[in-house]
């Protein structure tokens, strides 16, 4: 399963060039461990071309589920063993396959042009390989399963860098980081974090009020 940047819009060089010089240290202080422990998982960040220009596809994970529930996140789940080497193309197929099953869409349209390292999510125990997609052909995406998926939509990037829709995110357990408060969602956590430093190394982000802060509750 390749990688391509070939035939990548113009807007979305800068993402590629993020994925061959950013360091695992520079995306998050979490780091898989290094003795192999953690469920290797995989989530599609999917840059798409929408009525207002650059997008990215995310989704609201059903609020009945037992972790991360009600959050959005990009498409993603675990490796099944048919996905293959989770050192190798695996996460590739993973994210692919998940996107697929979580949102409806049709996996030909999708042009993956990069992966990023592997990072660490301590609190459910996820070794996740965020893998980079270009929506080069888009088809219609929507919820498939109610029990653990509430709905599927796209957000503009120029939501994502207006300085009015960013925010820290404050947990009472201590937990501080980038929050984007965008089509009536809070996405927060590993999903905002990822976004918060693909549009910093990107150049994208614009000078934002940081001391700007949402609390969040203990169930989050």
């Amino acid at each position: 399963m390749p990688l391509r940047t070939h035939g990548l819009p113009g807007w979305l060089d800068p993402v590629a060039r993020v994925v061959e010089t950013v360091r695992p240290s520079q995306l998050s202080r979490f780091l898989p461990p290094q003795d192999g422990a953690g469920r290797q998982s995989a989530v599609l960040v999917l840059f798409g071309e929408g009525e207002q220009g650059p997008e990215l596809l995310l989704m609201e994970r059903a609020g009945t589920l037992r972790s991360h529930a009600g959050q959005p996140s990009f498409p993603g789940g675990a490796l099944d063993p048919e996905d293959g080497d989770p050192q190798g193309d695996g996460p590739l197929r993973a994210a692919l396959r998940e996107a697929e099953e979580e949102t409806g869409l049709d996996p030909s349209g999708v042009q993956l042009f990069g992966v990023l390292p592997k990072l660490y999510i301590p609190v459910s125990g996820f070794v996740v390989t965020p893998v980079l997609g270009w929506w080069r052909e888009p088809s219609p995406v929507g919820v498939v399963d109610p029990n653990e998926t509430a709905r599927v939509f796209t957000v503009p990037v120029a939501d994502l860098t207006d300085p009015a829709n960013r925010a820290t995110a404050v947990h009472p357990g201590g937990y501080r980081g980038p929050a984007f408060l965008v089509e009536s969602a809070l996405v927060w956590g590993f999903t905002a974090g990822i976004i918060d430093r693909l549009l910093h190394f990107a150049g994208w982000e614009r000078p934002w009020d940081r001391d700007k802060q949402v609390p969040l509750d203990w169930r989050s």
